[in-house]
């Protein structure tokens, strides 16, 4: 499959999405530098430490995401089988900012790919996917849709794709009905791929507090769960993210 992304994208949007984060460290960088030079000796001590407090959790999320999303395997998707040329029907779904949909068609023999965005300025407030969303075009033929409805005949996907994106459902009820229209809209033998940071140990030193913002893997598996959907096969392209592909209950494996 063809590289279709940029050297350091991943870190560059980071920064670029959040920059008022980066630019409220880096303010308080300065300051505290300032002041080594302006207090006395005594308190240089603290300033330093303050300087290397504000600075080093930044740099470890950098570096962390950088390994992530431009030096590990994650955009290749080894972990996506193609289906068979010719007939299925693949569906990729995103909350706002989509920059996999051309290189999951191009991995997929899809006779039909489909491009859905479920983004709600109303429900989905992030900051940085209104940035992105500005920043990047959407993908040709994607359509708007609302999470309580998925525009698709009942048993018509071969395959639905969700990317960093259904974390964005942070309302349980909201997360539910979404998932009963992919059971609805799946055929009996089709397959989910949901890749996912988990908000767990390794996600904490990587994004300190901001770890909150992805959900625990338990939560994940009592959805499913709950959904009638099994994990027919789960991995980790890197440390720091959960792929899972389910089935519906009762299909083959």
């Amino acid at each position: 499959m063809e590289n279709l992304r940029k050297p350091f994208q991943g870190t560059v949007n980071i920064i670029r999405f959040n920059w008022h984060f980066y630019a409220f460290a880096v303010t308080c960088l300065i300051a505290t530098l300032i002041l080594t030079f302006v207090l006395t000796p005594d308190w240089k001590y603290y300033m330093i430490l303050m300087s290397i407090v504000v600075i080093l959790p930044v740099a470890i999320s950098l570096l962390i995401s950088w390994y992530i999303y431009d030096f590990s395997p994650l955009y290749k998707f080894q972990f996506v089988k193609p289906g068979k040329p010719g007939s299925q029907v693949c569906i990729n779904i995103h909350s706002g900012f989509d920059e996999t949909s051309r290189m999951l068609k191009e991995k997929n023999n899809c006779a039909q790919f489909l491009v859905f965005d479920f983004y709600d300025p109303v429900k989905h407030t992030e900051i940085s996917i209104r940035r992105a969303r500005k920043a990047y075009p959407s993908f040709p033929g994607t359509r708007s849709i609302s999470t309580d409805f998925i525009p698709c005949e009942n048993h018509s996907a071969d395959r639905i794709y969700l990317i960093f994106a259904a974390h964005e459902i942070r309302n349980d009820e909201e997360r539910n009905t979404f998932f009963k229209e992919l059971s609805r809209i799946l055929k009996a033998d089709g397959d989910i791929v949901i890749v996912e940071h988990m908000r767990d140990k390794l996600n904490f030193i990587a994004y300190n507090i901001g770890f909150f913002h992805f959900l625990p893997r338990k939560l994940w598996l009592n959805q499913f769960n709950k959904s009638g959907f099994f994990i027919a096969d789960e991995g980790k392209p890197n440390p720091f993210i959960t792929y899972f592909r389910l089935k519906k209950n009762g299909s083959p494996y």
